[in-house]
């Protein structure tokens, strides 16, 4: 009965009355009665008036700044338009003759679309919730009318009028013009306005500004589905609010404004252009064009959707004859243009305060309040970063953000568990009797000019392990499986209220489109889409699959390369073991454990890095060989394999150290060697932990500090150096704030090639490291939690200042790392597992406080069952010599559970090496039992969408149905009254 659209919508601001058409009856109504069917005809009506039912909106999706809306209202009756030529200078030698059916233009020349319209301030878009103060008005007033004064900004053509959508950049003295005019003439063919520029600071550099004139916008919007708004929303809550709880939720609230205001809150005054009205969304379409209200042409699509739509006409417009010539990647890969990019909207900067002024545009307000360091306790402007950079970064920082928060109460409890180690490290029983063990002569550590050496030499190395290994580390390896479970169970909440405040419910379904590449490769084939039921290129299973195996094959050879360099970082640390332990510094001798993991984690960080750059370059290059169908499978696709690459190149020598080291060192007088040459390495007395806790600890800070400086200090660097250049060049006569907006962005560094999969992976990465390991470094947390405060800023100070303005691309939810962050979290269950039962001594403590220990007959436990631990740990080895004809014994101490040199079987392992071992696989089993069993319990019981937004979008449902039924109505009624015919107030 009613039209099928979507009922889902995002926040945007419209009014109007009328909604979509009806098809079948409606449409043969309407041609029967004379009504408007083109977009002239549609425009030529009057404004209607607004519904009955619902208010309009009066502020526009796209709000600005106040002090900019002189120059960007327009009104909306369309005016003449007329053509002006400038012929390109790049172009004009391989100009043909103009076609004889052609209107007399050149096909290589830049057509200029000159709509006079003035300019006027539309007083329906100032939306401001309370009124300024004196001093402010009169700031805001001088500084438009400062404004006024000014040239045209870069952001418009040189006419002023005509607003840059997106900027090309290319060399004059590429080889390439016959590519480049014929895709500029197929640009202007599709609708594009194309107008050049020569660079200030650069003689061979020329840019091509691009404008989407309105009937462009329009026919593309239709086509790509854009959904735009055309009614208020009327929320399930506004009359719930009403009929309950309105006594307590007035008390509520007046108790709630005595409190102080929560500081990590923006202000809603700081932030104007967040205050806007929902309204209701479909799909653009120009037939139905009255139905959406359009106060204002210039803002009705917002500059993130007049980007997303240049750049769709950009990549699928061709350069030569042939399916394969096509698309701007193609154009910029063979170095025909330079770079594309839409600007950005000016300044980051400005030389009056914000609170006096105002933000002079979208950029310099979201450096204000969000990039500056100053206000890093601050939420972040999520709508303003979405509707500046596109839901996709949007995403993002939504994630990070949220991720952040979740950090506080995981690292709040690691600093507990290390602090609880530190209270209790010079009562722990193990460290007393190790630090007091100065009779205990252990066995040499290597062979040759090693000698014994005592037990309490290593106090230190005891005491802090006792940090890291204590009673609160298999408590807080459950409580980070928990977290790890709520953190992703939660986040999926927040994305379902984001995506429906977005607009993003239904985006997939409609807006999902091919890659040019997966077109131009497999355009002879084709099969019909099951949904759409259109043709469209299709990729044969046995291509797919000789591709898909060819790439598994690059993975393993890749990783079979990690595991070689992680063999010779072991072999590195056997080296230095040996060196180290027979070193004539005795200070270096006494610590030689610890210079031995030390330098094993430096040259291993080093090999990690240098091995990171090789595999981005090998992941693209098999990403791209295997052709996937759309840019999310292409990004999946890479997104998994640097993860893969890079996951395996991180935490291979961790695993090492967790679960392989002292496991096959052997014993006194029959030691395994590797080669036959170097024994393999062996544990402290007091456990491995400490070896894996500073292999996380180091690999952690240092990875972080590179990761920073890559990406602010790297571009901050190129940045200084381009400008440098610019003033060597002779052009100290124009300063930075001279230069037109395209020759500033450009001079910035363009965002990486392949997006956001750097951004994630290092953030998925670091959670990795803060939950599968945790209970080995329970301060993981923390220093995530520190490095993310950093990293939000340090990413919103690069996004605004120091990078191109990204193409504002659109995404439902964060892609494959979803998944990837699930298989993390089952994986970090299994290795805290086995870290606890096999890496640290917790298991073999237990046993010996309930069988062997002074406690076993008593009923309680504590440090003191624990008396005689050490020395139940270490077994006897006999090092006697013969002397004179005689044999002299001389025992050492070695850590294993083995019978002593005069018992009846000598170095056999004991019974309580078995039960020990019993234990460790006990306790494995019923940890990844219990754990699984709550994070499953916890996933079934915390639903993917909150309740009160299903009854918001039922609510809608039903509102929309009646609404898409009154609007038909109306317009029908209408149209009868318009041409003289008697109308019902039924439905005809």
């Amino acid at each position: 009965m009613y039209p099928a659209f979507s009922i889902f919508c995002t926040r945007g601001s419209f009014s109007g009355s009328s909604m979509v058409h009806h098809s079948g009856s409606i449409q043969s109504f309407k041609q029967q009665k004379g009504m408007h069917t083109s977009i002239s005809e549609i425009l030529k009506e009057k404004t209607l008036k607004s519904s009955r039912r619902s208010l309009p909106c009066l502020a526009q999706s796209q709000t600005h700044p106040q002090n900019l809306n002189h120059c960007l209202s327009v009104p909306l009756s369309p005016e003449p338009k007329s053509y002006t030529q400038s012929v390109s200078a790049s172009c004009t030698h391989i100009t043909p003759p103009p076609p004889a059916a052609d209107t007399g233009q050149d096909v290589y020349t830049e057509e200029r679309e000159a709509e006079e319209i003035k300019p006027k301030t539309d007083e329906t878009l100032l939306v401001q919730k309370k009124p300024m103060s004196r001093g402010k008005l009169e700031a805001r007033i001088d500084s438009i009318k400062g404004n006024k004064l000014q040239k045209p900004s870069g952001l418009m053509f040189r006419d002023g009028k005509k607003r840059i959508d997106y900027i090309l950049v290319y060399k004059k003295s590429s080889p390439q013009v016959e590519k480049r005019c014929t895709f500029e003439r197929n640009l202007r063919a599709e609708g594009l306005m194309l107008e050049k520029e020569p660079s200030l600071t650069n003689n061979d550099i020329m840019f091509v500004k691009i404008h989407a004139p309105w009937d462009t916008l329009c026919k593309y919007a239709e086509q790509m589905n854009i959904r735009m708004p055309f009614r208020r929303k009327c929320y399930f809550t506004d009359w719930k609010k009403k009929t309950m709880g309105s006594r307590f939720q007035m008390k509520f609230r007046q108790l709630k404004s005595w409190l102080p205001k929560n500081p990590m809150k923006l202000d809603k005054e700081a932030l104007p252009d967040l205050e806007e009205t929902d309204c209701y969304t479909a799909p653009f379409s120009r037939t139905r064009m009255h139905h959406f209200t359009i106060n204002n042409r210039e803002t009705f699509f917002s500059n993130s959707t007049r980007s997303r739509i240049v750049h769709h006409v950009l990549q699928r417009t061709k350069y030569e004859d042939g399916k394969a010539k096509m698309g701007i990647n193609r154009l910029l890969g063979n170095n025909t243009y330079e770079a594309a990019f839409p600007p950005h909207e000016g300044s980051y900067k400005s030389r009056h305060p914000i609170k006096t002024h105002g933000a002079q545009n979208h950029r310099h307000l979201l450096y204000e309040r969000w990039a500056r360091w100053g206000i890093w306790y601050k939420y972040q402007p999520l709508d303003l970063i979405r509707r500046y950079f596109g839901e996709k970064i949007g995403l993002y920082f939504a994630w990070l953000g949220w991720y952040t928060g979740m950090l506080i109460p995981a690292a709040l409890v690691g600093l507990f568990v290390f602090l609880y180690g530190l209270f209790t490290m010079d009562s722990s029983q193990v460290s007393k009797e190790i630090c007091e063990a100065n009779t205990t002569i252990m066995c040499p550590m290597c062979e040759g000019n090693c000698s014994s050496w005592t037990l309490s030499d290593s106090c230190v190395y005891a005491k802090v392990t006792h940090l890291f290994d204590n009673g609160g580390t298999v408590f807080f390896a459950i409580f980070m499986a928990i977290w790890a479970t709520v953190f992703l169970e939660f986040w999926k909440r927040r994305r379902a209220e984001l995506t429906y405040d977005w607009d993003l419910i239904d985006w997939e379904e409609e807006e999902e489109e091919l890659r040019p590449q997966f077109e131009a490769k497999y355009s002879r084939k084709e099969r019909v889409n099951p949904i759409s039921g259109k043709p469209e290129p299709f990729q044969p299973l046995t291509d797919k699959l000789s591709r898909l195996m060819v790439s598994v094959s690059g993975i393993f050879f890749m990783i079979s390369l990690v595991l070689t360099a992680v063999f010779a970082v072991v072999v590195f640390r056997l080296i230095a073991m040996e060196k180290f332990a027979s070193f004539q510094w005795e200070f270096v001798k006494k610590n030689w454990q610890f210079a031995t993991s030390g330098t094993g984690v430096c040259i291993n960080f080093m090999i990690i890095m240098s091995l990171n750059v090789v595999y981005e370059k090998v992941a693209y290059l098999l990403t791209n060989l295997e052709h996937p169908r759309t840019e999310s499978e292409w990004e999946n696709s890479f997104a998994l394999k640097m993860f893969l690459f890079q996951f395996v190149n991180l935490n291979s020598s961790t695993f090492y150290i967790a679960f392989f080291l002292g496991r096959f060192a052997g014993r006194p007088g029959d030691y395994n060697k590797l080669f036959n040459r170097w024994r393999m390495e062996e544990c402290h007395p007091s456990g491995c932990l400490i070896d894996l806790c500073l292999q996380m600890g180091v690999i952690m800070v240092l990875k972080q500090i590179w990761n920073n400086f890559m990406e602010l200090g790297y571009p901050l660097l190129q940045n200084w150096w381009s400008l440098r250049k610019i003033k060597r060049a002779g052009e100290q006569s124009k300063s930075k704030e001279e230069l037109p907006q395209w020759d500033r962005d450009w001079n910035l560094q363009p965002m990486n090639t392949h997006g956001l999969v750097d951004e994630y992976l290092e953030m998925v990465l670091q959670f990795g490291f803060t939950t599968i390991f945790v209970a080995a470094f329970p301060l993981a947390p923390l220093l995530a939690l520190l490095n993310n405060i950093i990293e939000i800023r340090l990413d919103a100070y690069k996004f605004v200042t120091q990078w191109r303005r990204p193409m504002p691309a659109r995404a439902t939810d964060i892609g494959i790392w979803h998944g990837i962050l699930e298989g993390i979290g089952v994986v970090a269950v299994i290795t805290n597992a086995f870290v606890i039962a096999i890496t640290s001594d917790y298991i073999p403590r237990f046993v010996f406080a309930f069988k062997y220990g002074p406690c076993v007959d008593k009923g309680y436990r504590n440090e003191k069952c624990l008396r005689g631990y050490l020395n139940n740990s270490l077994s006897v080895f006999d090092m006697g010599e013969m002397k004179n004809g005689s044999y002299h014994t001389r025992y050492c101490r070695y850590r294993d559970y083995r019978a002593p040199p005069w018992s009846p079987e000598p170095y056999d392992f004991t019974l309580q090496f078995w039960h020990v071992l019993a234990a460790r696989l006990a306790f494995i089993i019923v940890f990844e039992h219990l754990v699984f069993g709550i994070k499953t319990f916890i996933a079934h019981m915390i639903p993917d969408m909150p309740k009160d937004l299903c009854d918001r979008m039922r609510r809608e449902k039903y509102l929309m149905q009646e609404m898409m039924y009154e609007a038909e109505l109306e317009h029908l009624q209408k149209e009868r009254k318009k041409n003289g015919k008697r109308f019902h107030h039924e439905w005809p």
